[in-house]
């Protein structure tokens, strides 16, 4: 198994872009190489509230490595990609923990025999899809969750993703370390309290948190 989460961005082509949310599906419904997919929005500063259309994520799980390097480097999506996009941003992981659910399973099947080096850069996808009655609740904190990982020592990439304006959120980020995160994960106070709430207010019918080891980080520029 591989996983990959690309990043797509766009100075013209913009409404084409858009469109791929529904249209790109294509290349995934009834495709035996990929066991999981989801084409995302982002969001603009930094966080959920305002769109970043300029910017469009795809999320896959491979059942092979070589799948995965096929797709992103002669796949017809790979050259519509690269005729409509200004920049790709390619990182390319294996999963190293993996708790909780998106549509009803957990996609990142993690081998019991991975040891994920200590030095390596690490990947956290963080997915949460809100309850209809907490959403005023949500949208009223969740700009101090934003803050407290964008501002997080090791944090070298951080963008907010997700499938359903509002109702479906999710996080992608990069960290030098281990060691970052655990730092951030027990002696970060803002983010001890948002984890708090999140689970006294019960804002999700659903979330996962993933972590990943960085294989690779493989850039183009069209």
């Amino acid at each position: 198994m591989a996983v990959s989460i690309s990043f797509f961005h766009f100075e013209s082509n913009k409404f084409w872009a858009f469109k791929q949310m529904v249209e790109a599906k294509k290349y995934f419904s009834n495709n035996d190489k990929v066991s999981f997919y989801k084409m995302l929005g982002t969001g603009g500063k930094g966080g959920f509230i305002y769109p970043d259309f300029s910017v469009y994520s795809l999320l896959c799980v491979w059942n092979k490595a070589e799948y995965l390097k096929e797709f992103i480097e002669s796949s017809n999506h790979a050259k519509e990609i690269k005729a409509k996009a200004k920049k790709r941003i390619d990182y390319i992981m294996e999963p190293i923990f993996s708790n909780g659910l998106w549509d009803n399973i957990n996609p990142f099947k993690v081998k019991e025999e991975i040891k994920s080096k200590n030095n390596n850069k690490i990947g956290v996808i963080t997915r949460g899809k809100i309850k209809l009655s907490k959403q005023i609740d949500f949208w009223l904190n969740v700009s101090s969750a934003s803050d407290a990982i964008k501002n997080a020592n090791g944090v070298e990439f951080y963008k907010g993703i997700g499938e359903l304006p509002l109702l479906s959120q999710a996080t992608f980020s990069v960290w030098k370390n281990h060691k970052s995160i655990s730092d951030f994960a027990y002696k970060n106070k803002a983010h001890s309290e948002i984890i708090k709430k999140t689970r006294d207010r019960k804002w999700y019918s659903e979330d996962l948190f993933a972590r990943f080891e960085i294989k690779e980080i493989k850039t183009q520029n069209f």
